[in-house]
């Protein structure tokens, strides 16, 4: 199985690089991938000490590391911080500003024997992260050969997922390699049980740390205070064009409402497009400063970054993808104490958040436009509404405190010289 998996590997970043040419998502990711090993030359040299390697697929994962990252930084101030991510969505977003407590972002470079052996060489990790999934063997087979400390946190898995299928012997074996595997939920916890690894803990999603952190101190937009002060506001969330179906109807349909809308793609022609069908005024962001308009029922968000600080402005959110690739972050709203909608899930076992928000009583699946009309007008009544809030509080409240139990139980594992920062 192992040479099944490296020929694979091979062929798979063999046919990206044959496709690497233009500006595509595939183009980056190979083009991405050159420098790395300047890079991690140069980071080395910058920070000699102790590194803590943290691999991320993709934004989302990074999201659930930082807490982590915050914590482990604040235990170990000296420890340099190493974030490598797969993905160039992920990657590209992170590079354009500083991150807090982390000394070093790269892509992982494609998992072959050699390069896992030069990276590692170079980077000299005294203890590595996996944020999930996204787990390359032979990265986690060479680290284990090396001894370093290995950890796979917020690990959420499914029993229809290879580790648990007769032929999954090979894939299990990576899952064996690492010294403790912190886990969001019981199920996975018994399911590793199940293939002979006891070494895991429920410790929770560290999403919900995230959060919390950025519903306490977001970003502050006047210009959006401004406009839509003392009005009734629906925030949504990476929309894509088949929850836009669902929510057309009602925002024509209800003037008393105002929308903040954050494509999931930053489409100039798709939001024109639905700016068309909006009966009431609508502008982008982008517009705005030239615009100063008062009576602007619906702001199209045209960039990156905003959409977690959104929220505050928000009496209820919705929160797109559950049609779709999948469910976006519904944590986010539920932060700021408001209740979220969002559609039928295709895959509900990938998304338990939305599960749970349901049983608390602050998430609200809709499979259309008329039942998402009739839960928010639902939520239009007082007690409705109040109990909503108070669920969503409540929730996220009972989840805090994953980060925190996750390095503690790092610090039992291991050991190493933490040295004052």
């Amino acid at each position: 199985m192992k040479v099944l998996y490296d020929f694979s590997v091979w062929a798979f970043s063999g046919v990206l690089k044959m496709a690497s040419g233009g500006d595509s998502k595939l183009a980056r990711l190979v083009k991405g991938r050159k420098p790395v090993f300047d890079q991690v030359t140069a980071f080395r040299k910058n920070f000699s000490g102790e590194v803590a390697w943290f691999h991320v697929a993709s934004l989302g994962e990074y999201e659930q590391a930082k807490p982590v990252i915050a914590k482990l930084k604040q235990a170990c101030p000296a420890m340099a911080v190493l974030v490598t991510f797969f993905s160039p969505s992920g990657y590209e977003n992170v590079i354009k500003k500083n991150q807090p407590n982390v000394d070093g972002v790269t892509y992982l470079p494609f998992d072959t024997e050699g390069n896992a052996k030069q990276f590692l060489t170079l980077v000299k990790p005294s203890v590595v992260f996996f944020v999930k999934y996204d787990l390359w063997a032979n990265f986690i087979f060479e680290a284990k050969k090396r001894n370093v400390p290995l950890f796979l946190f917020s690990a959420s898995l499914r029993k229809e997922q290879v580790y648990f299928q007769f032929y999954g012997g090979f894939f299990r074996k990576v899952l064996k390699c690492f010294d403790h595997i912190y886990t969001q939920n019981v199920q996975t916890q018994q399911l590793l049980k199940k293939i002979g690894i006891p070494q895991a803990t429920v410790t929770g999603d560290t999403r919900y740390d995230n959060v919390q952190s950025i519903s306490q101190s977001p970003k502050v937009f006047p210009e959006i205070e401004a406009l839509f002060k003392d009005k009734k506001v629906m925030v949504v969330g990476s929309a894509w064009q088949e929850d836009m179906d669902v929510l057309l109807p009602f925002i024509n349909s209800h003037a008393d409402y105002h929308y903040i809308i954050a494509p999931h793609d930053i489409d100039v022609g798709q939001i024109a497009g639905w700016q068309k069908q909006i009966k009431h005024q609508s502008i982008r962001y982008s517009e705005l400063a030239d615009n100063p308009s008062k009576d602007i029922n619906v702001l199209f968000i045209d960039n990156i970054g905003m959409l977690s600080s959104l929220y505050q402005y928000a009496r209820a959110a919705y929160v797109g993808g559950a049609f779709g690739k999948g469910l976006h972050n519904i944590l986010e709203p539920l932060a700021f104490h408001i209740p979220v909608l969002f559609g039928k899930l295709r895959k509900v076992s990938k998304f338990p958040e939305a599960g749970i928000s349901q049983q608390y009583g602050c998430g609200f699946e809709v499979e259309n436009a008329e039942a998402f009309e009739k839960i928010v007008l639902a939520l239009d009544e007082k007690e409705t509404y109040t109990k909503a809030v108070a669920a969503a509080e409540q929730l996220v409240r009972d989840n805090l405190g994953s980060a925190d139990k996750i390095i503690k139980g790092v610090l039992n594992n291991v050991q190493w010289n933490k040295k004052e920062g």
